[in-house]
């Protein structure tokens, strides 16, 4: 009996917790008035190179002490994002006018570093209630200037949030910068700025589940679509009139040999020529069977992944702007299907009559090995068919007392290993000579102690430019090197 009670009243209490509203939070989008909603700033960059961006607080704007960060998920990780906690406080349907987010003094290096990125066209991301939303750093004023140098620079300093709720859910947000509240940038003198925003709410019938939607429609752009169909017809009118003009070609060559063919007496005694004299090849397997059996393996894995990335896409698993989610797909769906490419790949191999089961596709003639694993660079060896090769991949800091020891690195591993070859790939976040500036024009030439550690660097080691990538970025601090050391 006893037992029989106390299950009831489990079952009472279990009942009573399925009828209890639910709790506002944003992990369900659901908020009171005055409750806290994620703002996350995410990334900053140049808008006419999406490839190239940084962290928010890679810039002086207002923050606190120390930068909290969003805990991420994979997909996050893999698609670049670094969420951070935005410096505006924006509760549900709590209205603001021009409220001031900090005061701070910026300096002779903020204010340039600033000039650069509003120079270059820069925005930022960040995520309200997981909607992104973007802005632009500030503006150049060129009216009536034909020389760079004469041009006028401007920070915005207030922004203005205009967002739109459905009951008890945020369906819309918006941002926009305030033209008239505007900092000037061209001078190097330190400047006292107040960052500001405003906060409005406006209510609408939007539901919850459509509020994606205004992503999806920006995303496809219809209107690009129409201007790409005569281009579209005439590449598929190109190759049909090459298959066609191809295939009159075969058939007449197979015609004649055909006819030819066909004469058994009068051919008897002939040299095969033609199509049957190579018939017999089609039979014969090729040299390098665990290669083949390795790419077709491959390959079929590869076609799996993107049939199951198109269904999960046609049932509406991805949206735009949902950060991460496609990542998180191909590295999940890339995994499960390992055991596919491994089932082609062994059945092909058994079909050619493979008998090196125990071998790899380069019959065991490449040897990896790790040598060095630092903070900014990691350093591996190569040996293949007995020639050895030396691969560092470096990523550089941005700071240069910190870099400094990268060089001191490189040099105690070229006095490890010699005379070997040495190919260096990476960012070195920083410029070699004072022309690939973008700002060459403005600033002519110049060599900082920054470049000058650099050069002496690639002078020691006896490195060879083979290849550069230059970005541009925030400081004109970042390029992609490839070098090479001869043996």
């Amino acid at each position: 009996m006893e037992r029989i009670r106390a299950c009831l009243i489990a079952l009472a209490l279990a009942s009573l917790c399925c009828v209890a509203p639910v709790r506002s939070s944003a992990s369900n989008h659901r908020y009171k008035a005055g409750d806290e909603v994620p703002l996350y700033a995410n990334k900053v960059g140049p808008f006419h190179n999406p490839s190239e961006t940084y962290r928010y607080f890679d810039f002086p704007f207002c923050s606190s002490a120390p930068v909290k960060e969003k805990k991420e998920a994979l997909g996050e990780v893999l698609n670049g994002d670094r969420l951070v906690d935005a410096p505006y406080k924006i509760d549900f349907l709590s209205e603001k006018d021009a409220e001031i987010a900090c005061k701070k003094k910026l300096t002779k290096e903020e204010i340039a570093k600033f000039r650069t990125a509003v120079s270059q066209d820069y925005y930022f991301q960040m995520y309200y209630d997981d909607l992104p939303i973007w802005g632009f750093f500030g503006k150049v004023d060129k009216e009536g200037q034909a020389d760079p140098r004469n041009y006028k620079y401007y920070l915005f300093k207030h922004l203005v949030f205009e967002i739109l709720y459905n009951k008890n859910r945020v369906i819309e947000i918006n941002v926009q910068s305030d033209p008239n509240a505007i900092v000037d940038l061209t001078g190097d003198e330190p400047i006292d700025v107040d960052f500001m925003y405003t906060v409005k709410w406006k209510e609408t019938d939007t539901p919850f589940e459509k509020r994606m939607e205004k992503y999806s429609m920006s995303s496809s752009l219809p209107h690009h679509l129409e201007i790409h169909w005569f281009s579209i017809i005439n590449s598929c009118v190109t190759v049909l009139l090459l298959t066609g003009f191809l295939a009159t070609i075969l058939m007449r060559v197979l015609k004649n040999d055909f006819i030819k063919y066909a004469h058994d007496e009068e051919s008897a005694d002939e040299e095969e020529t033609g199509w049957k004299y190579i018939h017999g090849d089609v039979f014969r397997f090729p040299k390098h069977k665990s290669l083949l059996a390795a790419a077709l393996g491959s390959g079929t894995q590869l076609f799996t992944l993107t049939i199951f990335i198109f269904i999960l896409a046609l049932v509406g698993v991805f949206y735009p702007y949902n950060r991460g989610a496609l990542f998180t797909a191909l590295v999940v769906i890339y995994a499960l299907t390992s055991g596919i490419a491994g089932y082609t790949a062994s059945s092909f191999y058994c079909q050619l009559e493979g008998k090196n089961w125990d071998l790899d596709p380069l019959e065991k003639g490449l040897d990896i090995s790790l040598c060095q694993a630092a903070a900014q660079s990691v350093t591996i060896k190569c040996t293949f068919k007995s020639v050895p090769l030396i691969i560092t991949a470096i990523y550089a800091s941005n700071d240069g007392v910190t870099r400094r020891q990268l060089w001191q690195h490189l040099r105690d591993l070229e006095t490890y290993f010699g005379s070997l070859p040495w190919i260096l790939g990476g960012d070195y976040n920083i410029i070699l000579h004072s022309k690939e500036n973008s700002d060459y024009e403005l600033t002519g030439p110049i060599l900082t102690p920054d470049m000058k550690d650099f050069q002496d660097v690639t002078h020691d080691l006896h490195l060879q430019d083979h290849f550069l990538w230059s970005f541009i970025q925030m400081e004109q601090q970042a390029t992609t090197i490839f070098y090479f050391k001869e043996a």
